[in-house]
């Protein structure tokens, strides 16, 4: 039961991180709420047939199968991330302060209300895959009753949903006119984190070199097996002993997502203070 609990909980805490900060990201936006359901529910739909075929699927990937999946789930969330975050940069003054003309915006499609369902859906894809496959090796070696799992699982869900939600609201306790800086700025490490983990797992698969094994080591301070190291972990991609192949993708990242946003932004700027 303890085992169960456990990886339900780590995996959806990290899903919950990241919707949290989609949601309060596009705080505003007409019709969010659905695209983000929608992403969730497409999410839980495809771990639900991950767990259908459970058996299969982790024997098809004891090679290099799951780091690929892995690898491009991560990617694809990367590229929505990093249009979201180009895209606010353009019109985050519409949604802080006209909602009408926003909603002008998305009617003609303007606005990529369709990322944030990429960017949850694939959130809750892989970690619901991962718990799924996770939890399947778990009952195959357990003698716990399936009762006891299934209520460590119940407790491992509405602990991760909680830590996601206190986080949300969090962000909601910010201004208005501060919020999608915010939000922004964390967008930003969370899809140069997650640019980090898949360089990790193509490593893996031997299609990356590593340039350098353990750059550094912090794990005595803080494991990636903590609560709050994997709250790091998703939230900035914190790795206790990186390879050099991360620290380029994370900081590749950065630069490819950040420098477009500083350049849109700028003008939006000159203009605020003009009016």
């Amino acid at each position: 039961m303890l085992a169960v609990a456990i990886i339900v909980f780590r995996e959806t805490l990290e899903a919950a991180l990241i919707v949290s900060i989609v949601l309060a990201a596009s705080l505003g936006a007409p019709g969010r709420g659905r695209w983000i359901a929608g992403g969730v529910a497409a999410g839980a739909i495809g771990s639900g047939i991950v767990a259908l075929f459970a058996a299969g699927i982790a024997q098809a990937f004891a090679g290099n199968g799951q780091e690929l999946l892995n690898a491009t789930i991560l990617c694809l969330a990367v590229c929505m991330l990093g249009w979201h975050n180009v895209w606010m940069a353009h019109h985050a003054k519409e949604m802080a302060g006209d909602a009408r003309a926003l909603g002008r915006q998305v009617a003609a499609g303007a606005r990529p209300l369709a990322a944030l369902a990429v960017i949850t859906g694939a959130a809750v894809l892989r970690e619901g895959s991962e718990t799924v496959l996770f939890v399947f090796g778990v009952i195959a070696s357990s003698n716990d009753a399936p009762l006891l799992m299934f209520a460590g699982g119940v407790l491992g869900l509405l602990a991760g949903v909680a830590v996601g939600a206190a986080l949300y609201f969090g962000l909601l306790r910010i201004p208005v006119q501060r919020l999608f800086a915010v939000t922004s700025g964390m967008v930003l490490l969370l899809a140069a984190g997650l640019a980090s983990q898949a360089a990790a797992f193509l490593v893996q698969a031997n299609i990356l070199p590593p340039l350098g094994n353990e750059i550094w080591d912090t794990s005595f301070m803080l494991t990636e097996n903590s609560i709050p190291g994997r709250v790091l972990h998703t939230l900035i991609g914190y790795v206790a002993r990186p390879e050099g192949i991360q620290l380029v993708a994370f900081v590749a990242t950065l630069l490819a997502i950040g420098i477009p946003m500083r350049l849109i932004a700028r003008p939006n700027r000159v203009a605020a203070v003009a009016e």
